[in-house]
């Protein structure tokens, strides 16, 4: 989804996303804040919680902000992982928000 401003922008995930990772990763979502964004979970072998939590603090900043925030190309790894926490990549997802 194209935000308001022009194309999403695209941050492609580590393939260990574990506690030294976390904090890299918040730094490098709010330096994209303020346009849709699509996170490539492809490469991603390993994920701790705290960066499963900081993707879902993403979510919630984009909704807040309007923007589309989206998941693409989850590997599977990233999947079970938040199987194993009972969640889905679908709760990743923002809703478009509509005017």
């Amino acid at each position: 989804m194209a935000s308001k401003t022009g194309a999403s922008k695209q941050l492609k995930l580590a393939s260990v996303l574990d506690l030294n990772e976390a904090s890299q990763l918040k730094d490098k979502l709010l330096s994209l804040r303020g346009s849709s964004v699509e996170i490539d979970a492809s490469s991603v072998e390993r994920m701790g919680t705290l960066c499963v939590q900081v993707l879902f603090s993403g979510v919630k900043t984009w909704e807040a902000d309007k923007q589309s925030f989206s998941i693409t190309k989850a590997s599977d790894a990233f999947t079970k992982t938040l199987q194993l926490l009972g969640l889905n990549s679908d709760q990743l997802v923002a809703t478009e928000i509509r005017q």
